[in-house]
């Protein structure tokens, strides 16, 4: 089924760049809030504490990601298939009635 197998890819394909907009956004939104709030730290400290907090949930948020994006490579005939089939057959109920 080629047919198939191309909008499986597709699928795959737009899934994979969200999760990557995501990822990119997350680390954007993160250095903005720690750029705009660095005077509001009440010691170098804190500045410390917040900057490591920010790292953590960066690099934990991305391995996450990174590890969901492997396990979609690996079963995407079968998730995206379903989806597909599900798909098809809304269509096909919608169009009938």
């Amino acid at each position: 089924m080629p047919e198939l197998s191309e909008r499986i890819k597709k699928m795959h394909g737009q899934d994979t760049a969200i999760a990557w907009f995501f990822v990119i956004g997350l680390w954007l939104a993160i250095i903005f809030v720690a750029i705009a709030t660095w005077n509001l730290a009440p010691s170098s400290g804190a500045r410390i504490v917040l900057l490591i907090g920010g790292a953590t949930i960066l690099v934990l948020n991305t391995a996450a990601i990174m590890a969901m994006l492997r396990h979609y490579k690996e079963d995407r005939d079968f998730m995206y298939g379903l989806d597909i089939k599900f798909l098809d057959l809304a269509r096909a109920e919608k169009k009938r009635g």
